[in-house]
């Protein structure tokens, strides 16, 4: 089992979270804290495999709490789950080693994919003494590190139509994307199409009346 401790200040939106993780059997609720220094000192005690942390605590930020484990070299992954959609803050999140990012609010899908995404990694790395290229490189992709894409797709291109769409407070369209990134509109789409097929994204389809229907995309 993968215990799982949550920081998360707001109680509906912890018991969601809580109600999420009990769907998903391979995964053990072990704990919860509203405060980031009391957060820190649990997962200190229980030592959790994964914790589901908050950006916006209190007393200290989600970055705080991170770092603080960090340089105590607790032995935990982490999952940032918050409201925070801008460039610099994900960036931040990223280079201290979170496994992902969930931007609230997100369906349960969303959150299974990122938990299954981590037992997969968590039973490789428990389960062998050694590890291959291919193993390896499947953890750089949720690290949020360069990806083997499909030919004339750039790692450089996908992470900034990536960033600009994290940056959107509702679904969006291709065209009013590639307007917002500066991007020809049959590039975008091109990547966009990709970041569906690899369920990174998903998108909705409405259709009209008349002509085509519209594909609106989301995180």
């Amino acid at each position: 089992m993968i215990k799982v401790f949550i920081v998360e200040d707001d109680p509906m939106v912890l018991d969601v979270n809580i109600g999420f993780l009990k769907r998903l059997p391979f995964f053990q609720f072990c704990g919860s804290a509203t405060l980031g220094v009391e957060a820190v000192k649990k997962i200190q005690e229980l030592k959790p495999d994964l914790v589901l942390l908050d950006m916006f605590l209190p007393d200290l930020s989600g970055l705080d709490v991170m770092k603080s484990i960090r340089e105590q070299e607790i032995p935990t992954d982490v999952i940032m789950i918050t409201a925070a959609r801008d460039a610099q803050t994900i960036q931040d999140v990223l280079r201290l080693g979170a496994v992902d990012y969930l931007v609230k609010p997100f369906r349960f899908n969303r959150f299974k994919s990122a938990l299954d995404a981590y037992e997969k990694m968590w039973n490789k790395l428990n389960a062998k003494p050694s590890l291959k290229q291919e193993d390896i490189d499947e953890f750089k992709q949720m690290q949020g590190q360069e990806e083997y894409l499909p030919k004339g797709l750039s790692d450089k291109t996908l992470k900034q139509i990536l960033l600009v769409l994290m940056e959107q407070t509702e679904p969006v369209t291709a065209e009013s994307l590639a307007s917002s990134s500066g991007m020809a509109r049959v590039t975008v789409r091109r990547y966009l199409e990709y970041l569906v097929q690899s369920n990174k994204i998903r998108v909705n389809i409405k259709y009209g009346s008349v002509g085509r229907p519209s594909h609106y995309y989301y995180i």
